[in-house]
C-alpha cells in the first residue's frame, strides 16, 4: 500500500499543501517546529481519524481558522482510493471512503495501516501501564475489528459498572448483569493480548538485535489479572465488590493490563541507557510494521519521526540500512540533520523525494 497524494488546508500550521510521495523513500528537512511532524500527523490523522498527538479536533485546525480538511489518494491492493476528512464548527466530523461516509468511525481503523515511530514513544518505557495498553489496543485494533468491538463494548461495561458503585447501587442483579457484559470482553481481550504479545516477541527480538547488535536479550511479558486465566473475571469482581466500593472504581480487569519490558531480565526503565531505550522503542514499532503486514497481507505505511535522535552512530548506521532495503515499502523521515536524510536518498536511489519545510511551506528539494 502507499498514499500517492496528499492535500491539506489548514492543518495545525499547514495553510495549504499539496503533495505528491514517493513510492518509497520521503524526506523532510527543517529546523523544529516548522512543521515537518505535522505533515506526518496528517496522514496519520487520515487512518485514525485522530491526530497522533493527541490534540482534540477543536485544537487541530490552524489557528485563527474555523474548519481543516484533508484528502488522501492510494492505493491499496491494486486499486486506486481516496480517503478525505472535514471538520467544521458545529458538525459531525466527516471521513469519507470513496466518497462514501462512514456511519462508524472504528469501521476504518485498520484499511490504511500505518506505523508511527517518534520521540513520544519514550513513553512506552518510561510512561504508565496506560501508554502500553494503547500501544497494544492500537496494533491489534487494526489487525482484529472483532478485538476493537470488545475493547469498545469492554469500556461501555466498564463505564456503567463504576457509575453504580459511584451512586452506591447495591441491586446485586444489577451487578451481575453489567458484569457479565464486562467478562464476555474482557476474555477475548485478554486472549488476544497475550497470543500478539508472543507473537510481536518472536518478531520484536530479531529487530533489536540487528539495531543494537550487542547480544543483548530483550522480552517482553503480559502483565494483568486474567493473564493466567482469561474466564476469572466474575469471581475477581465479586470478590472486589467491597473494596471497588470503598475507593469508587473497578479495580480488577483487562483495563488494568501492563507489558513488562525486559532487558537482561532487567526492566528496561531501570537498567537501559539513552541509546538502548531508543533502540528498544524503535524496534517496537518496526516490529510492529511486520505484524500489521502480516495481517493485512500489504505493506503498512511507515512514517520515522526524528527517529535517529539519541542513537549513536553504529546503530543510526545500522537502522538506516534495515529501513532503506526492500523489507519495507513506502516511508516517510523527517530529521534535522541534512546528513541523514541525503544518506537514506541515495540508499533509496532514484525512487525518492525530499522537501524543505519552513513554517508548515514543503518546498521541493531541487537536489532530486
Amino acid at each position: 500500500m502507499q498514499i500517492k497524494t496528499l492535500a491539506a488546508t489548514n492543518f495545525k500550521n499547514i495553510a495549504d499543501a499539496r503533495l505528491e510521495f514517493s513510492s518509497k523513500a520521503n524526506c523532510f528537512l527543517g529546523d523544529n517546529g516548522m512543521g515537518k511532524s505535522n505533515l506526518l500527523d496528517a496522514i496519520y490523522y487520515l487512518s485514525f481519524c485522530k491526530s497522533f498527538s493527541g490534540l482534540a479536533d477543536s485544537a487541530v485546525a490552524r489557528q485563527g481558522e474555523d474548519f481543516m480538511t484533508l484528502r488522501g489518494t492510494y492505493e491499496r491492493r491494486g486499486a486506486d482510493e481516496e480517503v478525505t476528512v472535514g471538520l467544521q464548527p458545529g458538525r459531525r466530523k466527516s471521513v469519507r471512503r470513496g466518497g462514501k461516509e462512514y456511519d462508524r468511525l472504528s469501521a476504518h481503523i485498520g484499511v490504511f495501516p500505518l506505523v508511527m515511530v517518534s520521540p513520544s514513544d519514550q513513553e512506552l518505557v518510561s510512561g504508565s501501564g496506560e501508554e502500553r495498553r494503547r500501544f497494544m489496543d492500537q496494533v491489534i485494533s487494526q489487525a482484529d475489528a472483532v478485538y476493537l468491538d470488545h475493547l469498545i463494548r469492554y469500556d461501555r461495561a466498564l463505564t456503567q459498572r463504576n457509575k453504580m458503585l459511584r451512586d452506591r447501587v447495591v441491586d446485586h442483579h444489577l451487578y451481575e448483569a453489567v458484569e457479565l457484559a464486562l467478562a464476555r470482553s474482557a476474555s477475548y481481550i485478554t486472549r488476544a493480548r497475550s497470543k500478539w504479545v508472543g507473537e510481536l516477541t518472536e518478531i520484536f527480538r530479531p529487530i533489536y538485535a540487528a539495531i543494537a547488535a550487542d547480544g543483548e536479550a530483550p522480552a517482553l511479558e503480559l502483565k494483568g489479572h486474567l493473564a493466567a486465566d482469561a474466564e476469572a473475571l466474575p469471581e475477581l469482581l465479586d470478590q472486589c465488590r467491597r473494596h471497588d466500593e470503598a475507593v469508587g472504581h473497578t479495580s480488577v480487569g483487562p483495563h488494568r493490563d501492563d507489558v513488562a519490558l525486559w532487558l537482561n531480565g532487567l526492566p528496561v526503565r531501570r537498567a537501559a541507557s539513552q541509546g538502548q531505550c531508543k533502540s528498544y522503542t524503535v524496534a517496537l514499532r518496526l516490529a510492529q510494521w511486520t505484524f500489521l503486514e502480516r495481517s493485512a497481507g500489504f505493506k503498512p505505511l511507515l512514517l520515522l519521526d526524528d527517529v535517529f535522535d539519541k542513537l549513536d552512530a553504529s546503530r543510526v548506521e545500522r537502522l538506516m540500512e534495515m529501513v532503506c532495503g526492500d523489507r519495507f515499502g513506502q516511508i516517510f523521515i523527517t530529521d534535522t540533520n541534512r546528513g541523514h536524510l541525503d544518506s537514506i536518498m541515495e540508499r533509496a536511489g532514484g525512487d525518492h523525494r525530499s522537501w524543505l519545510v519552513e513554517r508548515g511551506v514543503f518546498t521541493p528539494n531541487q537536489r532530486d
